[in-house]
């Protein structure tokens, strides 16, 4: 079937004009000036402060924060500005500990304002259990120096996306992003009404609670209640952060949930927010954090559990190969045999660690599978969320961040 096309006047001339565009480009070229290209350009050299690799910090002070918990304040080696942050960001810190070469997140809690100053603030709680938190808080001395990212993570608030109101709730150290957003509210970095419930076992265990309190006292926008699990006390909630609790703080109208705790927190409110019948794009999580305990998960080989399997690691030219655990994340095995793995957010989320899966196989647990399609499809995985079930062969990015 024949179609017939009309052109106008005006679509024909732009026709004529498209069709001469290689001879106006071509004189354009044969203008210009013969000067060498400039070595830098303005956009790189904006991109280097508010995106760096690596920023260097000295610990200029280090507070402590109730019985577990201690505050680092970080000021840039040369005395400048920080990389700028979003209030509820976190930065990667790099910690080399014997033969060990790894990083973990850590919220930053201070005014997006002090990062012009020079000054990042983290909370660092101290896990007995843990690797990184007691090397942090025993070892650390005013006047060492750090290693950390640029800032990461999309726990912040964003006006097209949330809704004017936010309920933060916080289970323990979790409380950091927040108080970083009350600050932000207070300093005018932000605009919106937010509510803090903040979760914990006693009183003497709260975290940054005078803080808050004065925060408060100083801006109307912004509340805080908290929540006792294991006593009562007169101007305290007692019990979970639980949807009524919630609603009861909320009000009327609509409002955002913000997330940050423990992994048995995150577990609990997810039966508690299907009360409340919110949106989907209203509820905001901060990173779940590596799976603990994996054989808990939905298709992990339980017969695997305590398994070490064989890992031959590619990077920049260079061959090894290194035990690894099925019950641990890859990540893991990479950093305590001293290789400089990229890591960021250690949750399956940011993609800073994607690797090239060349041959075995691994269990990636749903909860923590932020791989985009295309890298499921042609075999790339996040090391911090996939734990191996075979041997391996993986091919792994440097990291710049050591």
């Amino acid at each position: 079937m024949a179609l017939n096309i009309r052109i106008g006047k005006l679509g024909l001339l732009d026709m004529l004009k498209f069709s001469k565009m290689p001879d106006v480009r071509e004189a354009a070229i044969q203008a210009a000036p013969a000067d060498p290209l400039p070595a830098s350009y303005a956009s790189n050299a904006k991109a280097a402060v508010l995106h760096p690799r690596r920023q260097e910090v000295v610990v200029s002070e280090i507070l402590q924060n109730g019985p577990d918990a201690k505050t680092f304040v970080l000021q840039s080696a040369d005395g400048g500005a920080l990389a700028p942050f979003r209030a509820g960001q976190y930065v990667s810190v790099a910690a080399e500990i014997g033969q060990t070469r790894t990083t973990r997140p850590y919220s930053l809690c201070g005014s997006p304002d002090w990062a012009w100053r020079g000054v990042y603030h983290i909370t660092v709680k101290r896990d007995s259990g843990g690797f990184v938190s007691p090397w942090l808080c025993d070892s650390l001395r005013v006047g060492q120096k750090l290693a950390v990212s640029a800032p990461e993570g999309n726990l912040y608030y964003e006006p097209l996306r949330d809704c004017k109101k936010v309920v933060a709730l916080a289970g323990g150290s979790g409380i950091t992003p927040f108080v970083s957003m009350a600050y932000a509210i207070r300093d005018g970095y932000e605009d919106f009404d937010l509510t803090i419930l903040c979760g914990a076992r006693t009183k003497d265990a709260i975290l940054y609670r005078d803080v808050l309190d004065k925060l408060c006292a100083e801006c109307g926008k912004l509340h805080a209640a908290y929540v006792l699990s294991d006593e009562t006390a007169d101007g305290f909630e007692h019990g979970f952060l639980t949807a009524e609790l919630i609603k009861k703080y909320a009000g009327d109208g609509e409002y955002s949930v913000f997330l940050c705790g423990p992994q048995a927190m995150y577990r609990f409110l997810d039966g508690e927010l299907d009360k409340l019948g919110l949106d989907r794009k209203h509820v905001r999580r901060e990173l779940f954090g590596a799976i603990r305990e994996p054989w808990k998960q939905p298709g992990f080989p339980e017969e695997l559990r305590g398994r070490t399997f064989r890992v031959t690691v590619l990077q920049c030219g260079g061959r090894c190969e290194i035990p690894a655990r099925a019950d641990e994340p890859l990540l893991t095995a990479l950093e305590r045999a001293g290789i400089k793995a990229p890591s960021r957010c250690r949750s399956g989320e940011c993609g800073w660690c994607r690797s090239r899966l060349l041959h075995g196989d691994v269990f990636i647990p749903a909860l923590t599978d932020g791989r985009r399609f295309a890298d499921t499809e042609y075999g790339y995985i996040h090391p911090c969320a996939s734990f191996p079930i075979t041997d391996l062969e993986i091919e792994v990015p440097a990291e710049y961040l050591y």
